[in-house]
C-alpha cells in the first residue's frame, strides 16, 4: 500500500516524522482516517511518495525552496522511515478542481508509469482542503496534522503556520539583538543548540530541516522574502497584469533599447536587471565585441524568468555566457561589490518608486553603485518627469471620439472595451479617480472655460502622468499604481550623485515623437497663462508637450 502525501514541503516536522514511522511499524489497520474511522487496511505500507507541489516555482514567500533542495530536505527526512521514498515534482497548475487528477497523472508520467496510484493501492496523507479533491476521486485520507472528524482542529501546527511563526520569531529576535546570529554566525559560536533543535524557535522542525536551512543560509532567505514589501506571495511586482501583452511589448521595443544603449556597454561582466525575457541580452550578446564577455540577466517575475530560461534552453542566446538569477534587486545586492563593468536597467526604477516607495529606490540606486567596478556604468533607460512639474497648466482634450453615449462599466464585456468606448476628455475622469487611489494620491483638475471651450485646469505633472498612460487600457489596472513623474532629470542627477554617481555629459532627457504624432497629437494640447483666469483665447500660450524619456549614465 503506497502513502502518497502531496504538499509543498518547504518544511518537515517532527510530528509528520512521528506520525509516519507510527503508521509504518504499527500498520495501517487501526489508524483514523479523516472521518474519525479506522481506516481498516490491513496492507502495510510499502512506499512513501512525496508529491512536492510548486515545484517549478521559488525564491517567493509562497515557495521559498527550489525543487532540489526540497528533494534534499525530504531523502535526508526518509532515512528513518525504514520504507523506499520518492520525490516526485508537480508543477503549478494554479487553483484548478482536477489538481489531484493532474498530480496522480504526473507520477506516473514522472516514473515513466511505474507508479499508477488508485484508491485500490494508494491512502493520502493530507491536512488542508485539497483532501476534498482526493475525496471525490475515491481515495481514503489520513489527515496527519488535523483531528480526525468535522471540527477544524489540530493536534500540531502545519509546516507553514510553523515557517510563518518562525519568521515572526526571528524579526523580534533581530529587533532584540538576541536573534539568530547567536547561533549561526561564521564563527560558530553556539552550533550545538540550534544543530540539536533544542532552541525554542526551531524545536518543532526535524532535523533534516535544520540541516538544509542551515546549510543554505534559508533562514536569512526567507527573512529577506517576508519583510519584502515589493514583492508578491508569488514573486511578482503586480498581480493585475496581462503578461501576453507585456512580453509582446517588450520584445517590439527590444531593438529600440539596444540602439540606444549599444554604444555605452562595457565589456566584460554585464548584468541587465529586470531582463523581462531576456531580449536584450540577446541582441548586445550577439555582438562580436561582448562574445567574451558574461551576461547576467536579473528578473524577479516568475512568469518571465521561465520564459527566459526556456529560450536559453532552445539555444536563442550566441554567446554561451549567459545566465539568469531569479533575484530581488531592491533588498540586497545581486552581483559582487565591485564586479559588474555594466549595468543595465530599462523601465524599472519607477516601478520600484512606484509599488516600493522612495526608501526601496534609492536602496536599489545604493546596490546599484556598490557592484560597479571602479569606471564602471549603469545604464538606466526609463520615463521621466518633467521639469517644473508643479506648473500650473490648461489642458484641452478632444472628446468626439467617444463611442460610450453613458453606459456603465458593467454594461461591457470588460473593462478594458468600457475604456476604449471613452473619448481622451471622459477617459480622463475615470484617470483622475484611478490614478493612485490605493496609495491616496489625489489628482486635482479644474474646469475652465475660455472663449466658451472648456480646459481642465491642473499640475503639468498631472496631465503628464495622463498621457503617458491613456492608452494602456489592456493594463488599467496595473498602470494606475504607477508614478512615471516622480523626478525630473535634474531630479535623478542630483540624487545620483548623491549617492556617488558621476553623471555622464551624454545622458540625456527627450521626448519620444512617436508618441506624439500617434497618442498626443489631436488628443490634448497644453497651454499656460499669466492670467489667474484667462477668459479669452489670445490669454493662453502654447505649451509644447515635454520630455518622456531619459537615457541616464551613471559612472562609478
Amino acid at each position: 500500500m503506497y502513502l502518497l502525501f502531496p504538499g509543498r514541503h518547504h518544511l518537515l516536522t517532527k510530528y509528520q516524522k512521528e506520525y509516519l514511522l507510527k503508521l509504518v511499524r504499527h500498520g495501517l489497520s487501526e489508524t483514523l482516517d479523516l472521518f474519525g474511522n479506522p481506516l481498516g487496511i490491513s496492507n502495510p505500507p510499502t512506499a512513501i511518495i512525496f508529491a512536492v507541489t510548486s515545484a517549478n516555482h521559488n525564491n517567493t514567500r509562497r515557495n521559498p525552496l527550489s525543487l532540489y533542495q526540497r528533494a534534499m530536505m525530504i531523502q535526508d527526512f526518509s532515512k528513518e522511515l525504514e520504507l523506499p521514498s520518492y520525490v516526485i515534482p508537480i508543477d503549478d497548475i494554479g487553483q484548478s478542481p482536477n489538481f489531484a487528477s493532474y498530480t496522480l497523472k504526473k507520477i506516473e508520467v514522472e516514473t515513466e508509469l511505474k507508479l499508477s496510484l488508485s484508491p485500490e493501492n494508494t491512502v493520502v496523507l493530507c491536512s488542508t482542503p485539497v483532501a476534498n479533491l482526493y475525496l471525490k476521486l475515491g481515495f481514503k485520507i489520513l489527515p496527519v496534522e488535523k483531528v480526525p472528524g468535522p471540527k477544524l482542529e489540530f493536534f500540531a501546527k502545519l509546516p507553514w503556520e510553523e515557517l510563518e511563526d518562525i519568521v515572526l520569531k526571528r524579526k523580534q529576535s533581530n529587533r532584540n539583538g538576541d536573534g539568530f546570529r547567536e547561533i549561526h554566525n561564521s564563527e560558530k559560536t553556539k552550533p550545538s543548540s540550534f544543530e540539536s533543535g533544542q532552541s525554542e524557535t526551531y524545536n518543532q522542525l526535524d532535523p533534516a530541516s535544520i540541516r538544509l536551512w542551515k546549510d543554505y543560509g534559508l533562514f536569512e532567505k526567507v527573512d529577506m522574502l517576508f519583510s519584502d514589501t515589493l514583492i508578491g506571495d508569488d514573486g511578482d511586482l503586480t498581480e493585475s497584469r496581462d503578461y501576453n501583452t507585456y512580453v509582446r511589448e517588450m520584445d517590439e521595443i527590444a531593438e529600440l533599447k539596444y540602439h540606444e544603449t549599444k554604444p555605452f556597454v562595457k565589456p566584460g561582466r554585464i548584468g541587465d536587471i529586470g531582463c523581462a525575457v531576456g531580449s536584450w541580452i540577446k541582441l548586445i550578446g550577439s555582438e562580436p565585441n561582448f562574445l567574451e564577455s558574461d551576461f547576467y540577466g536579473v528578473e524577479i517575475a516568475r512568469h518571465l524568468y521561465q520564459i527566459c530560461e526556456q529560450r536559453k534552453e532552445n539555444g536563442e542566446f550566441i554567446n554561451p555566457n549567459v545566465f539568469f538569477l531569479r533575484k530581488n534587486a531592491v533588498s540586497g545586492l545581486v552581483f559582487p561589490q565591485l564586479s559588474m563593468n555594466t549595468i543595465h536597467t530599462s523601465s524599472l526604477t519607477h516601478e520600484i518608486e512606484s509599488y516600493g516607495g522612495r526608501d526601496q529606490l534609492f536602496s536599489f540606486l545604493k546596490n546599484r553603485y556598490e557592484e560597479l567596478v571602479l569606471g564602471g556604468v549603469w545604464i538606466n533607460r526609463d520615463v521621466v518627469g518633467p521639469e517644473g512639474k508643479e506648473k500650473e497648466v490648461f489642458v484641452w482634450m478632444e472628446e468626439d471620439s467617444g463611442t460610450n453615449h453613458g453606459r456603465r462599466p458593467e454594461e461591457f464585456p470588460n473593462f478594458k472595451e468600457f475604456l476604449d468606448s471613452l473619448s481622451t476628455k471622459e477617459r480622463f475622469f475615470q484617470f483622475q479617480r484611478d490614478f493612485r487611489k490605493e496609495e491616496g494620491y489625489v489628482l486635482r483638475a479644474s474646469r475652465v472655460f475660455v472663449d466658451g471651450i472648456e480646459y481642465q485646469r491642473m499640475k503639468l505633472g498631472d496631465i503628464c502622468e495622463y498621457i503617458s498612460k491613456k492608452d494602456y487600457t489592456d493594463n488599467w489596472e496595473s498602470e494606475m499604481h504607477e508614478s512615471f513623474c516622480f523626478w525630473s532629470f535634474s531630479e535623478w542627477k542630483k540624487n545620483l550623485e548623491s549617492i556617488g554617481f558621476r553623471i555622464s555629459p551624454k545622458s540625456c532627457e527627450y521626448r519620444n515623437e512617436w508618441l506624439v504624432q500617434n497618442r498626443y497629437e489631436g488628443k490634448v494640447k497644453l497651454f499656460t497663462s499669466n492670467n489667474d483666469n484667462p477668459v479669452k483665447a489670445e490669454d493662453l500660450m502654447p505649451f509644447d508637450l515635454p520630455v518622456t524619456h531619459m537615457l541616464m549614465l551613471a559612472e562609478k
